[in-house]
Parts: structure tokens; sequence; C-alpha cells
């Protein structure tokens, strides 16, 4: 069983639901990204999802593509993503399971190191498992059979537009959790969602028995409040990288304490 496997059983258990914000890796520097996976998870996020800066974003808006140009403008690489979480703190509190920590990563990233390799790195690091938004389904059975041999989690995408018999045959591929794209287009803050996501999701998550994560479009906490009773968890993106992007070298800690208190009225309108 992964830790992101056992992070879902305890939740259901106790009738909560997983929050899991988005941050890029480097943005603005790798150091900064472990202090804020350390504030995310004091704030009670139950997963975090760091993405790994690409100059051919797949799906992202223009906030996040932003934050993925000045990862790279600052000279990130792919070394420093597993140095980080591998000296992030290990303590956890007593009151709250373990964070995961998932890779949002091109394949064509994983590919170029070495589908082996990307695993037993990430994994070695304390990565639980990878999201990789540009895998077909058709061409994912090396990677899902070497993710299954390592129990690293490797999470799909569903989107509105996917039929329905593909839904059913990517969560057959995907372990984890699957990721459930709300909207059609890119990532990014918006006030209105489609009125048949509920129902969508609803019908997704009685074909198969995977933990079901909402993301794309979820900008705070009156969105969260009507997603919730649907999903095992939601994904928040832009709305926490927006945040991020106004950090300075005199405004860290500020920055650090307004993304904490927006993660908490983001789990308080969850639950």
């Amino acid at each position: 069983m992964s830790a992101i496997d056992d992070l879902f059983q305890q939740l259901r258990a106790k009738g909560e639901k997983a929050l899991m914000p988005f941050i890029t890796a480097g943005d603005p520097d790798i150091a900064f990204t472990g202090e804020l996976i350390e504030t995310l998870a004091d704030a009670g996020a139950a997963m975090c999802e760091v993405g790994v800066p690409y100059s051919d974003p797949v799906a992202d808006g223009p906030v996040i593509q932003e934050s993925y140009q000045r990862a790279l403008d600052s000279k990130f690489r792919l070394e420093q993503l597993f140095e980080m979480a591998a000296n992030l703190p290990k303590q956890q509190a007593p009151d709250r399971p373990a964070m995961p920590l998932v890779t949002m990563v091109s394949y064509s990233i994983i590919n170029r190191i070495g589908l082996e390799t990307y695993v037993q790195r990430a994994l070695a690091a304390g990565y639980s498992g990878a999201i990789v938004p540009d895998l077909l389904v058709e061409e994912s059975a090396k990677l899902t059979a070497i993710c299954k041999a390592h129990d690293f989690s490797l999470i799909q995408l569903v989107t509105p537009t996917t039929p329905r018999d593909r839904q059913i045959r990517i969560a057959e591929s995907s372990t984890g959790f699957l990721y459930f794209v709300s909207v059609t287009g890119i990532t990014g803050e918006r006030t209105e969602l489609p009125t048949d996501l509920v129902e969508n999701v609803s019908w997704l998550k009685e074909q198969t028995d995977l933990p079901i994560c909402i993301g794309f479009g979820i900008s705070g906490p009156e969105t969260a409040k009507r997603l919730a009773p649907v999903a095992d968890g939601l994904i928040v993106g832009s709305a926490f990288v927006r945040r991020i992007a106004s950090v300075t070298p005199e405004n860290r800690q500020q920055v650090l304490t307004e993304v904490g208190s927006f993660a908490r009225s983001i789990i308080k309108a969850m639950h």
C-alpha cells in the first residue's frame, strides 16, 4: 500500500476530504519551495502536488506558466527537486497523517532520465507518486508496471471530454487517485464551473474504487464548499501560485503566512 493509499484510507475512515495544493518547484527558489511544503503541512493540507518546471507547459494557464518561467530563469534543475524533498523535516504532527508529496511532471522529463530511474529517485527522495498529464493511457503500460512494482502511485487525468469507456480504462491503469479535470481548457481560477460537473464525478465514482480528486478552476473556499461533497479531494493550483508570485526577499514570511491562512480557509469550507 502506497502512502497515498494509506492517506485516503485514513481520510475516508474519518469522513474527511483532502486539500491538495499545487506549487511550482523552484519558484522563486528551491529553499522557498521547501518552506512552502512545511507551511502547507502545518496548515492541514493532506497532500502537496509539486510541479516540475517545463518550457512547454501542458494545459497550464498563465499563472502557472509564469511560475515555471520564473523557476527556469532561476536555473532550476531536476536534481533540486529530489534534494529538496529528501531534506525536508521528517517530523509530523501526531493529530494528522503525514503529508505525501507527488510530482506533476511531463512524461518527456521522465523518459529523458529513464522511467525506472525517475521512479526510484523520486521514491528515495520522499515522493509517493506522480501525475503525468501528457501520458496517454494507450502508452502508459510500461510506466504503470514500474510504478506498481515500486508501490509508487501513477495518477492519470480524466477530462470533461473523455468518453466514458475511456474514463474506465484510465481508472484501471491508475493508482493512488484519479485526477478529474473540472473544465475544458487550461488551469486557472474560475468563478463558475460546469453545471454537470457533480453529475459526471458521481458517475465515475460508481465505476471505480479509486479516490477521485477534482482540479482546475477551484478559486477558493466557495468553490471548495460546493465540490467537497462529491470529491475525495480538491486540487488548488493557480490560487496558491498567484499568492506565491508576490514573494520578495523582504516578505517571504508574510507570503508563507498568507499561504497557510488561505489553505486553512479552504479546509474549513471543505469540512
